[in-house]
């Protein structure tokens, strides 16, 4: 009780990665997802919510923020290669050769997930993850994050930090001003049975076009 009293009354801390420093600004998001909080932050094209992809407090904070749980699966995003390499090596190989052309970029790979990492974000499809990788002032920070768009539900997703609801921005820990975005979604890709028979499904076009993906995927 106590613990959900000091959270009511905390005061969001804003980083402004303009003012204050891309060092700042990835340090706090460090220290921020380590303590187990929620984050609002600048992706590559939208804000985003974000929090540690195996804490299920905070994945169920993110939930109530949002206003929904729609029992959808969430991706993980990663900020550094160094990160996400454990990952990657237990893809297959010709999933790797792809995660290698593909990212970082403005698209999340549905990959196989025979290990079961992050089910949390997984839910009930627990073979299958939604994994990216991305650049920008952040890149470099080490912590995975659970990740989904800063919006309330039903709301569009926001491309400024001036288009983040405030009553969001109120409910976190920490929320990074990384100015204006691309205000595009990340395209998604299912690359599940890629190393099986070398299909693969646009579930989602977005920020990288058919064409762009069909000239970046290895042969």
């Amino acid at each position: 009780m106590h613990g959900k009293v000091a959270r009511e009354v905390a005061v969001t801390r804003i980083v402004s990665i303009e003012s204050d420093g891309v060092e700042a600004a990835r340090a706090a998001l460090e220290r921020t997802i380590a303590a187990g909080g929620v984050a609002v932050f600048p992706a590559d094209g939208l804000y985003g919510l974000a929090c540690d992809p195996l804490d299920a407090a905070a994945i169920g904070r993110i939930q109530r923020i949002k206003g929904r749980d729609d029992g959808k699966p969430s991706a993980v995003m990663y900020l550094s290669p160094l990160a996400m390499r454990e990952l990657v090596e237990g893809l297959g190989p010709r999933t790797r050769l792809a995660v290698g052309a593909l990212l970082p970029g403005p698209v999340t790979l549905v990959v196989a997930n025979p290990e079961g990492r992050y089910p949390l974000a997984c839910r009930e499809e627990r073979s299958r993850l939604g994994v990216r990788l991305i650049g920008g002032p952040l890149a470099g920070a080490m912590c995975p994050l659970f990740q989904t768009s800063a919006n309330l539900s039903g709301e569009p997703a926001p491309g400024r930090f001036a288009d983040v609801p405030g009553q969001l921005v109120a409910a976190v820990d920490l929320a990074i001003d990384g100015g204006e975005l691309t205000g595009l979604p990340s395209t998604v890709v299912d690359l599940a049975a890629y190393d099986d028979d070398g299909s693969w499904k646009i579930l989602r076009e977005g920020a990288l076009s058919r064409r762009e993906f069909e000239e970046l995927l290895p042969r």
